[in-house]
């Protein structure tokens, strides 16, 4: 663990376990956490060449498939891959990274036992074509939810992301108010990012940052960038999910056995043998039952909406 100027203090997924109690405090007061290290060695070579190849595959034009999304290329103004949807279903290694023992260790120190994983995709800035990604939160809390545990986005980097390429974030802004937040994402409307309340968080491949979606967070346009592909995990506490949604019960039960899954997967690749796994073990309501199998690994949210 370290600090830098400015103050911004570390996990490091290569000397440790999962994140300590000051690293999870700072995490809960300004709305991210950066992890170095926790992809690496085979296990980031492997993802990423994976990776590569759902980007060929959106990068020639894919149609009648709502997962791959495109957008207004910043610079060429052309169509450009921007998004893929459900990368845990589509690729082996996406499920056995879902296993990943420091990842889940830490979600479970600051979720409780009974985190569900929730939202898989992986956002991209094409070489040269980066979009501007205006300040905005994920989404909000539930409204009429008063537990104060954090809902949050696991952000792989499978690319390096320097000053024009990286993510931006107002630390502390998880905390501000609905109006606040309104306020702030209006005085720069979609066309401008200015950042003079803000922090750059450059990272190296194979590093992961914890965002809370209520932390606002943007990117700028680029120009000359190289390509950026991140992968997004997103988590809640179960409870929150079982008492406000936006899924269904029926959707926690089906992604608590997808978890399941995942987690076999990864004992079983080469890389992570000689790791201590992590034991899924939720309580209550959310208790395991019965393990079932299932064929898919593709859950759309829409279909587990509740009204």
């Amino acid at each position: 663990m370290s600090k830098s100027q400015t103050d911004m203090i570390y996990a490091d997924a290569r000397t440790q376990s999962s994140i300590t109690e000051e690293q999870a405090q700072f995490f809960m007061d300004n709305g991210f956490l950066v992890i170095k290290g926790a992809l690496r060695g085979e296990e980031l070579k492997i993802v990423q060449d994976e990776m590569e190849k759902l980007v060929a595959k959106g990068v020639a034009g894919v149609q009648d498939d709502p997962d791959y999304m495109y957008g207004k290329g910043g610079k060429s103004g052309r169509n450009i891959l921007r998004r893929i949807e459900y990368v845990i279903d589509k690729s082996d290694p996406m499920k056995a990274l879902l296993g990943h023992p420091f990842i889940l260790r830490s979600v479970e120190k600051l979720q409780g036992r009974n985190f569900i994983p929730t939202w898989d995709s992986m956002v991209l800035k094409m070489p040269d074509e980066g979009i501007i990604v205006p300040w905005h939160r994920d989404a909000e809390v539930p409204e009429g939810c008063t537990d104060s545990r954090p809902i949050f986005n696991v952000d792989f980097y499978l690319d390096a992301a320097d000053l024009a390429t990286c993510l931006w974030v107002i630390p502390g802004s998880n905390k501000w108010s609905k109006e606040a937040c309104k306020a702030r994402i209006e005085q720069d409307g979609a066309d401008r990012f200015s950042t003079e309340d803000a922090i750059p968080v450059p990272l190296e491949a194979g590093d992961a940052i914890f965002h809370d979606i209520t932390v606002l967070h943007g990117s700028p346009a680029g120009d000359g960038n190289p390509l950026r592909r991140t992968v997004y995990y997103e988590f809640r506490p179960g409870e929150i999910e079982w008492d406000f949604g936006p899924h269904t019960r029926e959707y926690l039960g089906l992604k608590q056995q997808m978890l399941l899954a995942c987690l076999d997967r990864r004992a079983a690749v080469p890389y992570a043998q000689g790791e201590e796994p992590f034991v899924y073990d939720p309580v209550g309501a959310l208790a395991l039952g019965e393990r079932k199998t299932s064929n898919t690994f593709r859950y759309p949210h829409l279909s587990y909406w509740r009204d």
